[in-house]
């Protein structure tokens, strides 16, 4: 049996172009008005939040940082940066996994903290190893008071990031979309196909 079914690949193959495209084209853009990582953030944990919903398994979020990491380097080879972003999915991933999807998408409430907590500590995690790996002796760093100043304007981010992929989340349920539901018709359907 397939780990990742086609509507796990895509759902991967989805939030991976959009992270590593919107990333590459405006948070430049976003950094150079603003002098703030949040737009990164925000794209990237709001993809994961999307991503692990979906597809509940481990492994998704890692591959969806990857993918997104490379299309990253195909736009902006010099964006070494990014690879703070690869580590952060890792870590996002884990997270999901040791939290386990049931607990985090039982309810609204728990989607909100669960994914809002996680995406927050990650994107922290993104910020530290951006600060510390590749931004050492940056003036725009000293500002922020170093890698943890630099690791906590990018935790504002993965709140922000957070709770848009919650309200994402929450709105696609409200509206009928949950994936226990797709999942249990596909299993019906195959059995009534089999028993024909």
């Amino acid at each position: 049996m397939v780990y990742f079914n086609s509507k796990d690949v895509a759902i991967i193959a989805l939030c991976a172009a959009l992270w590593g495209v919107l990333n590459a084209i405006f948070s430049p853009i976003f950094f150079q008005m603003f002098g703030l990582p949040f737009l990164c953030d925000l794209i990237g944990f709001t993809a994961l939040t999307i991503t692990v919903w979906w597809t509940r398994k481990l492994g998704s979020a890692t591959m969806v940082g990857l993918i997104a990491t490379i299309i990253n380097f195909i736009f902006n080879p010099a964006a070494i940066t990014f690879l703070g972003f690869t580590a952060a999915s890792i870590v996002f991933d884990a997270m999901s996994w040791l939290i386990r999807y049931k607990n985090e998408f039982r309810k609204a409430t728990y989607t909100f903290v669960s994914m809002t907590s996680i995406s927050t500590l990650s994107a922290a995690v993104a910020g530290f190893i951006i600060g510390t790996l590749f931004m050492t002796g940056s003036p725009v760093l000293a500002k922020w008071g170093g890698a943890l100043g630099w690791a906590a304007l990018h935790a504002v981010g993965g709140i922000i990031g957070g709770i848009i992929g919650s309200v994402s989340i929450v709105t696609l349920i409200s509206h009928g979309i949950q994936i226990e539901q797709l999942n249990t018709i596909k299993t019906n359907e195959r059995t009534e196909n089999v028993l024909k």
